[in-house]
């Protein structure tokens, strides 16, 4: 959408966001804490679209006044700097139409939320286990760079330090906005630990990531629902409590299954485990209410046949290759440490282009 077309929506949003000041600086209306909360909040959502429309229409105020100086400058030196001044104020006009361009982007609403992913082991065998693992560690470490929080729902270790799969949850202002691109077949190609002829393997990880329902999204009734307590169990199949604590929840009506064992207690397990049934039936509402949006969790795993990717990890190599955005980074190893920015930034980028493009089709 082009600035010019925009001007009165941005008029408009000047206008609550100066009226939403007003409020939240009358006492009567702040003694309400409620109130105050929600203009805030109202507030916060449109002041950076606001401010950045102030500034703009401040610089294209003052270019017209800095040329009419630039025809009035005698000396040289004068000239020089008026020439200056005009192309600065018309590079930050040109970059704030950019800015404010991308804040009309419809947002998604999810964005803000927290994340849960569940990493599984697909084509490979035991190599795509070690590497469901090495992924694990991968996002959890990308967490660890944003100071985000993360905790493990449920996870199924192999005996040889892989993973079978993990359900995980990530805690952080923003997380789903980052992260919502990782969802898809990851693929790895390396000669594995495991292989004692030397030979390269490719093999395939499914990643799904979701936003976590809150509980006024989705109301569970207690009747649908079928728990199993059950003892949690190591990697080699070891019961390691005397006391089952690990749950199993059953949603009759849809037939998903979550179950939670990483908590010692079972009161948290069962916490944990109705927070991800919760937010595996609001993905099924997101899909239910938007026929366009395929199932994010179906297209994201695909069927993990080797031949399907959204990443490859060529590890003889080095490289790390998104293949939607056509992004190579030569350094696996950093990546593998999550250091994902990178790649998370490209896929933002580019949804934001197709965005733009859409709308300038409207």
């Amino acid at each position: 959408m082009a600035i010019d077309q925009a001007l009165p929506k941005l008029g408009e949003i000047e206008k609550r966001y100066v009226e939403l000041e007003a409020l939240l600086n009358d006492p009567e209306y702040s003694s309400d804490y409620q109130k105050y909360m929600q203009g805030k909040k109202a507030q916060m959502e449109i002041e950076g679209v606001a401010l950045a429309f102030r500034e703009y229409r401040q610089v294209v105020k003052d270019i017209p006044e800095a040329e009419e100086m630039l025809g009035l400058a005698g000396e040289s030196g004068e000239r020089e700097l008026g020439i200056e001044m005009l192309e600065g104020l018309k590079k930050q006009k040109e970059e704030l139409e950019e800015k404010i361009r991308m804040m009309l982007l419809p947002k998604d609403p999810n964005d803000d939320r927290n994340v849960q992913m569940e990493i599984r082991a697909a084509a490979g065998g035991e190599e795509a286990k070690l590497f469901a693992g090495e992924l694990f560690r991968m996002y959890t470490r990308y967490a660890e760079r944003r100071r985000w929080k993360t905790e493990v729902i449920d996870i199924q270790e192999t005996g040889i330090g892989g993973v079978q799969e993990v359900t995980f949850l990530i805690v952080g202002q923003g997380a789903y906005s980052q992260l919502k691109f990782e969802g898809g077949v990851h693929r790895v190609q390396r000669v594995p630990v495991t292989e004692s002829s030397g030979r390269m393997q490719t093999s395939t990880v499914t990643v799904a990531v979701l936003p976590e329902a809150e509980e006024v999204d989705v109301e569970l009734d207690e009747k649908d629902i079928k728990e199993d307590i059950y003892h949690s169990s190591s990697a080699g199949g070891q019961n390691v409590q005397k006391v089952a604590t690990a749950i199993r929840l059953t949603h009759i009506p849809t037939g998903i299954v979550v179950q939670c064992q990483d908590e010692r207690s079972q009161l948290q397990n069962k916490i944990k485990a109705r927070n991800a049934l919760r937010t595996r039936l609001y993905e099924l509402k997101l899909q239910e209410s938007n026929d366009a949006q395929s199932g994010a969790r179906r297209s994201q795993v695909g069927s993990g046949e080797r031949s399907e990717k959204i990443r490859t990890y060529h590890f003889q190599d080095g490289r790390v290759t998104d293949h939607r955005i056509n992004k190579t980074i030569h350094n696996v190893a950093t990546v593998m440490d999550g250091d994902l920015q990178e790649f998370i930034d490209g896929l933002i980028l580019a949804d934001q282009a197709e965005k733009m493009r859409e709308g300038s089709e409207e």
